[in-house]
């Protein structure tokens, strides 16, 4: 079985939350260390955590996923299908990459809450691409509602699947850019009416003229999301 042995780590002060992000496909920790290291350092009496997926990328042994695309769809017809619906059968497919990169996460998650003496309700789970789908996943198959889920160029699948058997309703920030050239940015807006059907307060934010990548302006609204939802958690 799969098992995280690899990430980065931040502690600001006393941790009374909990981060953690996942880095895309064809991607590694590192990367994402570097872009979200500047604005999410500035949470205090956070931990960030940055897992490293434990599987090498299918084409790039350099760099790493959390399941492999290619063997539910090997010609990457997801990006060039002509409608959304066409592109949302292709991903109903991934059911089985998600669930055994769940477990392996689930793992992870639950020694990091020991580790800080914490409870769902104080992890914020946020990811990129693939890490946003297995974010999203995650976040709705676990038994309790988290403080929240940021999801960044992502898109809610299976959601056949997940609409049948969803154990949480968190709530929810996708942020995607309109020129997005990989997961298509309709794929916005078809989520949030997806996680709504699951009962999630859903908040939407459009990256305006970027394609597919993680931008400051999107970490600025994701700070704000996590910060304005520790709040009124709190009070």
């Amino acid at each position: 079985m799969c098992e995280i042995t690899e990430e980065i780590a931040h502690i600001n002060g006393i941790p009374k939350k909990l981060v953690v992000f996942l880095h895309g496909y064809i991607d590694c920790a590192q990367t994402v260390d570097k872009i979200i290291s500047p604005k999410f350092g500035l949470l205090e009496n956070y931990a960030i955590h940055i897992p490293q997926a434990p599987l090498v990328c299918e084409i790039h042994e350099k760099k790493r996923q959390w399941y492999s695309m290619h063997q539910f769809d090997p010609n990457d017809e997801r990006k060039t299908v002509a409608t959304l619906e066409e592109c949302i059968q292709i991903y109903e497919k991934m059911k089985l990459g998600l669930e055994s990169a769940y477990h392996y996460l689930r793992a992870y998650i639950d020694n990091l809450l020991n580790e800080y003496q914490l409870d769902l309700k104080d992890l914020y789970l946020c990811g990129f691409s693939q890490g946003a789908m297995l974010a999203l996943y995650t976040s709705l198959m676990l038994e309790e509602k988290i403080g929240g889920c940021v999801s960044f160029s992502g898109i809610v699948v299976p959601e056949k699947w997940l609409l049948k058997h969803h154990k949480s309703s968190p709530k929810v920030l996708l942020l995607h850019g309109d020129k997005d050239n990989l997961v298509r940015f309709c794929s916005m807006e078809h989520s949030k009416k997806v996680l709504e059907t699951m009962g999630c307060q859903v908040t939407n934010k459009t990256v305006k003229g970027e394609q597919h990548r993680i931008t400051d302006s999107g970490l600025e609204d994701a700070l704000k999301f996590i910060s304005e939802t520790t709040k009124k958690g709190e009070d």
